[in-house]
């Protein structure tokens, strides 16, 4: 009997060893393997595309844009929008490639962000000013929120095409905002927030149940200047006075012939008839070309300057960096951590005379944002200059960042400013108690200890203690605005208070500089390193190579596998059983404990 049960128990090791070589074999194929095959992959998609003759590219806005592409090789396996940097950049080339003969894009029916509609209009003009026809198609626009900067960037083609019967709905701007004051009200929950000022309105929506005078004014004020510029911009493509211009969007809806009829938009006729008409003007032995199939070769532009940086930034800011995210799709978070390492690598570049640094922000951690600033700092201490260009938005911390740049660059429609500062807590006790549930807490230490446990408002010392802080933080975030533009601060508070501005309020008032897209920020960049003729754009985001983003993948399957082994260690030790018993109360407890710390966002 022992003999059998010794044998048994060499036969179960050698099949447990068989099996653990079997998994290190199969981790070691996929982790050597596979990423050499993918890498392959990109390598061979990323050859340009075998063009002959006159090509029409087709453009497809209706998937939705981000503002700028990942910087990770392997972001097309996330099924991520393509960007319309990434856009811009690509009619760039294309407006000099003799092999390509037009473009046409398919229009979204919706709303587009304003600042993207502006910096791909300019983009389209730069393409028709290479003698290169552009032919829209839309299947219909209608009235969601910002449709007229979609009908503003279709205007920059001069050849609107719309679909038979499909509706014209460009009337206006509209937006709307829950107020869950009441709701609150009713069930028991205290939205403890402070703010800085009276326009700085994010939590609003927790606090009232409509819009205050000040919110009021902000919305309607920056709408009210992204109307215009869709306006001004719209007659001065279509050959109209502005006033003929809002007459005739606001006298509707239409349907597609009748907004022919009315001159807003050139032809009637389906997809087909669109697509031979683009063709013809392109050339006869032309043909129509997906854009994302359309790879130009990347051409040399060193000038004898040196080179210009590029760092991105896009979505909310916060400290770390992004080394447990998705490696295949990207981030749309900006990690304090990466951005100052590309500025730090930036610096340390011998042959890079300037940066410019992409921005699309609407807020986030101060002390993040303080981080990015201070890299920024450092690069113009180290005689580099720093231009920023502004995309959707550069609002809140994403206006600390750039405050102190060299130059910012902002298109017309841009959001920004919003220089104040709100934090709190939702205090969810007596909600939580209407339902059985009660919250109770212990402390030790100082008075504030326990200002951010979710039991119960903060008290009235908490309160003033808060407030001070929210004070510091604001006050910070002035004195910077004032030393970046150069305005006293007594200037800075006075169009400060939270509020959001266009970029063409804000260079008015003094916090931008000009009104552009990327391209002329880089030119900015340019003159102001002194660099003459063509200068070498270069990248300077993490995980720019195939290599990169296979390191992080391989950090993050390590430690999914070290947290599973610790599970497993835990799982097998002789308290496991008694511990799984309490697991439902502990998590229950653990969630009736949850702190909801204050953010502070700008």
């Amino acid at each position: 009997m022992a003999f059998a049960i010794n044998s048994a128990k060499t036969l179960a090791m050698k099949q447990f060893l068989i099996t653990i070589g079997g998994v290190f074999v199969g981790l070691a194929l996929f982790f050597v393997g596979a990423p050499l095959l993918v890498i392959a992959v990109i390598a061979s998609a990323s050859q340009p595309a075998p063009l002959a003759g006159h090509n029409v590219l087709v453009l497809d806005l209706r998937r939705g844009l981000s503002d700028q592409d990942s910087p990770s090789p392997f972001a097309f396996f996330s099924g991520k929008a393509q960007s319309v940097i990434g856009i811009e950049q690509t009619l760039r080339r294309a407006q000099d490639d003799g092999q390509v003969g037009g473009l046409l894009v398919r229009l979204p029916e919706g709303g587009m962000a304003p600042a993207a509609a502006d910096e791909l209009r300019g983009a389209f003009k730069r393409f028709r000013a290479a003698g290169k026809p552009i032919l829209v198609f839309s299947q219909g626009l209608y009235a969601d929120g910002m449709v007229p900067s979609t009908y503003e960037l279709a205007a920059a083609s001069g050849d609107i095409w719309m679909q038979p019967a499909a509706s014209f709905q460009v009337t206006g701007l509209a937006r709307q905002d829950v107020f869950f004051k009441r709701f609150f009200d009713r069930h028991g929950v205290k939205a403890d927030y402070q703010q800085r000022y009276e326009y700085k309105n994010a939590v609003n929506s927790y606090l009232y149940d409509d819009y205050t005078t000040a919110h009021r004014e902000s919305e309607l004020g920056w709408m009210g200047s992204v109307y215009q510029t869709v306006l001004t911009s719209v007659a001065a493509d279509r050959a109209l006075s502005v006033a003929e211009v809002k007459a005739r969007l606001e006298a509707g809806p239409y349907s597609a012939e009748d907004a022919k009829a009315k001159g807003l938009i050139d032809a009637v006729g389906d997809l087909r008839a669109a697509d031979q008409a683009i063709l013809a003007k392109a050339g006869s032995d032309a043909r129509l070309v997906a854009f994302k199939d359309y790879q130009p070769a990347a051409t040399s532009t060193i000038g004898a300057g040196g080179t210009v940086a590029v760092i991105g930034a896009e979505g909310a800011i916060m400290t770390g960096e992004d080394g447990a995210a998705n490696p295949l799709g990207g981030s749309d978070t900006i990690y304090s951590d990466d951005v100052s390492k590309a500025f730090y690598a930036a610096i340390d570049d011998k042959d890079v005379k300037a940066i410019v640094f992409r921005v699309s922000s609407p807020g986030g951690s101060d002390t993040a944002s303080e981080q990015i600033l201070s890299a920024v700092r450092a690069a113009k201490a180290a005689g580099k200059p720093v231009v920023i260009s502004m995309g959707t938005y550069a609002a809140s911390g994403g206006y600390w960042i750039s405050s102190q740049a060299s130059e910012i660059v902002a298109q017309p429609t841009t959001l920004t400013g919003s220089i104040g500062v709100f934090g709190g807590k939702f205090a969810l006790g007596e909600a939580l108690a209407k339902f059985g549930v009660d919250m109770r807490g212990v402390k030790v230490g100082g008075d504030f200890a326990d200002a951010y446990s979710s039991t119960a408002p903060m008290t009235a010392s908490q309160t003033a203690a808060f407030s001070a802080v929210i004070d510091r933080i604001y006050g910070g975030f002035v004195d910077r605005v004032a030393s970046g533009r150069r305005l006293t601060p007594e200037r800075v508070r006075d169009i400060a208070k939270g509020r959001v501005w266009t970029g063409e309020q804000a260079k008015t008032l003094g916090l931008v500089d000009s009104l552009g897209g990327f391209y002329d920020a880089v030119d900015r960049a340019k003159a102001l390193a002194g660099i003459k003729g063509k200068a070498r754009l270069r990248s300077f985001d993490a995980d720019s190579s195939p290599f990169d983003a296979m390191r992080k993948m391989v950090g993050a399957s390590a430690r999914v596998m070290g947290l599973m082994s610790q599970a497993d260690a835990v799982a097998q030790s002789p308290g496991a059983r008694a511990l799984a018993a309490g697991v439902g109360d502990a998590a229950l407890r653990a969630r009736g404990a949850t702190v909801l710390a204050p953010r502070f966002v700008r």
